[in-house]
């Protein structure tokens, strides 16, 4: 595997953003995504929202949405398990067409985690709220972003992207 598909780069997450006309994104900065989030600030036609807990993203992205924007989400699987009330009313109750890409912290291909690992409620949140995901690990995968956002318009529903592997790949190049 060559290092463009080995990894995710943070070049290649934009790249699908613009591709699919994402005016804000709705954001709780982390770490992790620190390389994705340099690349977004540079760009003057795109919106940052921080919000101060992941639960706030929904509302937020929800008025956005109505006003005519097209936003996504950037958040981590902690902030997924603290946002479902508001992922069920927000994004759900009010048939808001939003993509909402999740970090998969604690995620490993072989599933090899320990029990209390968020990395194992992921997956049955999704499940349980009814929002279909996409798993993507590398670059080769990045086309699935724009389908997620293709469904989401078709549906009217929240569309989640599991980043694998807590964005291991999005490195300083």
């Amino acid at each position: 595997m060559t290092q463009q598909t080995a990894s995710l780069s943070p070049e290649t997450i934009y790249g699908e953003l613009k591709k699919n006309g994402v005016t804000h994104v709705v954001m709780l900065p982390d770490s992790e995504t620190n390389f994705l989030y340099l690349v977004m600030q540079a760009d003057p036609e795109l919106t940052l929202l921080h919000v101060a807990r992941e639960g706030q993203s929904f509302s937020t992205a929800a008025g956005l949405a109505v006003g005519g924007g097209r936003p996504v989400i950037l958040i981590q699987n902690t902030g997924l398990l603290e946002s479902c009330d508001s992922l069920r009313g927000w994004g759900i109750g009010l048939k808001t067409p939003v993509v909402v890409i999740i970090g998969y912290r604690g995620w490993t291909r072989h599933g090899v985690n320990p029990p209390t690992d968020v990395a194992n409620f992921t997956e049955p949140i999704l499940h349980a709220l009814g929002i279909h995901y996409f798993l993507v690990e590398n670059d080769a995968d990045a086309p699935r972003i724009s389908l997620a956002f293709q469904e989401a318009a078709q549906t009217r529903r929240p569309v989640a992207v599991l980043v694998g592997d807590e964005y291991h790949g999005f490195v300083n190049r």
